[in-house]
């Protein structure tokens, strides 16, 4: 699974897609990776905020990690309307 994340909701979608490949509802993701549940469905939905800690302990517990690299060509967004 290779995704282009460039938003907070898109992160929220890649690991939600993540965790759904994997077989886990968030409940069992929340076990797995000791972040609370309602935590989880808030970053899967893109309405709250997440530490990058909480992030990259999502990404453990799913067997994933976090590649930075140069934007790709063609894209419109401005990195104001990312952050």
């Amino acid at each position: 699974m290779n995704t282009i994340a460039r938003t907070p909701q898109d992160i929220g979608t890649a690991l939600r897609n993540a965790r759904k490949s994997a077989g886990y509802t968030q409940k069992a993701l929340s076990e797995r990776s000791g972040i609370w549940q309602e935590t989880i469905s808030k970053i899967e939905t893109g309405t709250g905020s997440a530490k990058l800690d909480t992030i990259f302990d999502l990404c453990a517990a799913l067997d994933l990690e976090l590649n930075i690299s140069p934007r790709s060509k063609g894209a419109d967004i401005a990195l104001e309307d990312i952050l």
